[in-house]
Parts: C-alpha cells; sequence; structure tokens
C-alpha cells in the first residue's frame, strides 16, 4: 500500500528520492527494516520506513508526510499485518503554523467508514504528551484482511492531499514538526523504544530527525 501512497503524492508533488545512509537497511528484534526519503516539490518531506519478519508472518509499513512548504498538519501512516490481523493507524498532527481552518474533507471520510472495527487500546483512556496536537480526524482501525482497508487509505489519503492550505515557511514548519519529533525521543513510544533498545538512543534520533521527519 506504501507504494500506492507515493504514487498519488507524485501525481501532484514531483519527488526525488533522499540518501537516508546507514538506515537504507537495517536488522533490529529479527525483522528487516528499510528506509528511503523524498523531497516532495512544493509540499515538503515525504518518508517511508518498512519492516518484514518472522518468515513474511509480520509486515510493518510507516509512511510519514512532514509538509514544509505547505501548511498541512502532519500525517502519519502505520499499517502492521500479523497473522491475519490488519492494523490501521492514520494520524494527523497540527504542525500548522496558522490556525486550521477546514478539514472537513477528511472527518467525512472517516465517517464514511465509521463502520469498520476499531483498534483498541489495552490501556483504555490513558492520556498521551501528543493528546494536544493530535488532531480528531485520526483513525485506528483493527480487523482481519477481508475488511479491506485498503480503500479507505486512499479516499483519506485524497481528503488530506486536498485539504486547502497556504505556502509557509519551511523554517517555522520545521520547528512545529521538531516538537513532535522531540517528544518522540523523549516520552517514547512503541516503535521508538524498540529502536532506542536495537540501535541506540544516539542512531534512533538521527534516524527519526533526518530520515523520517527530516527535521535537520
Amino acid at each position: 500500500m506504501v507504494e500506492k501512497i507515493i504514487e498519488e503524492i507524485a501525481k501532484r508533488y514531483p519527488l526525488t528520492e533522499k540518501s537516508v545512509g546507514e538506515f537504507a537497511r537495517f536488522q533490529a528484534r529479527g525483522m528487516t527494516f528499510s528506509c528511503f526519503a523524498y523531497a516532495a516539490e512544493g509540499l515538503g518531506h515525504v518518508s517511508v520506513m518498512t519492516a518484514k519478519g518472522f518468515f513474511g508472518l509480520i509486515k510493518m509499513d510507516t509512511l510519514v508526510i512532514c509538509p514544509e512548504q505547505k501548511d498541512l498538519p502532519l500525517l502519519s501512516y502505520d499499517r502492521i499485518y500479523a497473522m491475519g490481523n490488519d492494523t490501521l493507524i492514520m494520524e494527523l498532527y497540527d504542525t500548522c503554523v496558522q490556525p486550521i481552518t477546514d478539514v472537513s474533507k477528511v472527518e467525512t471520510v472517516k465517517q464514511k467508514y465509521a463502520r469498520l472495527p476499531e483498534r483498541v487500546l489495552k490501556d483504555g483512556a490513558k492520556e498521551y504528551w501528543y493528546d494536544d496536537i493530535r488532531l480528531p480526524q485520526s483513525i485506528a482501525k483493527r480487523g482481519k484482511e477481508k475488511h479491506n482497508f485498503d480503500a479507505f487509505v486512499e479516499e483519506y489519503l485524497q481528503a488530506y492531499l486536498q485539504m486547502d492550505a497556504p505556502s509557509c515557511a519551511r523554517e517555522e514548519k520545521v520547528k512545529k514538526t521538531a516538537y513532535y519529533v522531540e517528544g518522540l525521543l523523549s516520552h517514547g513510544g512503541a516503535a521508538t523504544d524498540v529502536l532506542k533498545e536495537e540501535l541506540g538512543e544516539e542512531k534512533t534520533a538521527t534516524l527519526l530527525r533526518s530520515v523520517l521527519f527530516g527535521t535537520v
């Protein structure tokens, strides 16, 4: 699915691949990770991290859109396939310089697919450090492969890319994105904690800042 997302972005914003150095391919927790990063002309920084392991029984895909030239929220896409289960997480984070004016298209898509099974967290109503910037149009679903989350992803992405947003200065946007990135590094999270254990804190920080979010 990440390939399709990249293709859709490229239709609107020409992509130029960036070097990711040592993070092009690495091992962690029995999984093989691959990373890619792109400069999206007129939009900003786009990254992909994929992982496969356990004889193909587990596959994880992450894609991040960090707008730098348009004042859009940051979009984070995660997809986990494991033992016949399909988990989809698409989150929007308010990294905008100006107040977000219209997210109605994304909200419409979210409501259209509201019937799909929700991903229920074990910690219930636990609060998170990023709650103040995570937009309510974010979604988290978990079901069997037959639920076909792909159609949901395609429509959600199209709605996101069609959002009206003014141009902005890169420096201001990067500061907003950096708040989220530094929060991940200091507060941790499921994926970030695994990377820290396997790569160490310094390499994990470089991976997040340079490759996944492009803040340095």
